[in-house]
């Protein structure tokens, strides 16, 4: 559930250090990883417009959309929810379901619609990393 780590993190301590199965490892982490996207889509536009009430909030947040406007609106409007499905699905630093919730926010994505393509792309991102694990833990024990 960590913004930094997430299944990235989780699969390979999973797998490595408690002995968890690749299954197991893939299910919990994929879960642990989408309970906090729920409450960031849901939360995080309310707890803006409270934010937005004060002046340091009101500066951050217009910097903000129109920064990520200015510099994504052009792929946004091409790409879609495809782009934030591959966006999550890539296993990179920051480039997870927390960030995910984040775009989906900036870009007033309603929930029925990012939740399912960052639910996706954490799936995808699931797989990828438990088979690096798999394919490390079969280079290190052969």
């Amino acid at each position: 559930m960590s913004p930094i780590f997430e299944l990235r993190g989780a699969i390979p301590l999973a797998m490595g250090v408690y002995g968890l199965s690749p299954v197991e490892a893939y299910g919990i982490s994929v879960i642990g990883n989408l309970v906090p996207v729920v409450f960031l889509l849901l939360y995080l536009e309310p707890v803006s417009r409270w934010l937005m009430r004060y002046r340091p909030g009101k500066a951050f947040f217009d910097w903000l959309f129109s920064r990520t406007y200015r510099n994504h609106v052009e792929r946004h409007k091409k790409y879609g929810l495809l782009a934030l499905t591959f966006f999550v699905a890539l296993p990179l630093p920051v480039t997870g379901a927390w960030t995910g919730s984040a775009i989906a926010f900036i870009f007033g994505l309603k929930f029925r619609h990012a939740f399912p393509a960052i639910a996706i792309g954490v799936c995808i991102a699931g797989v990828v990393v438990t088979a690096s694990v798999l394919g490390v833990i079969s280079l290190a024990f052969s």
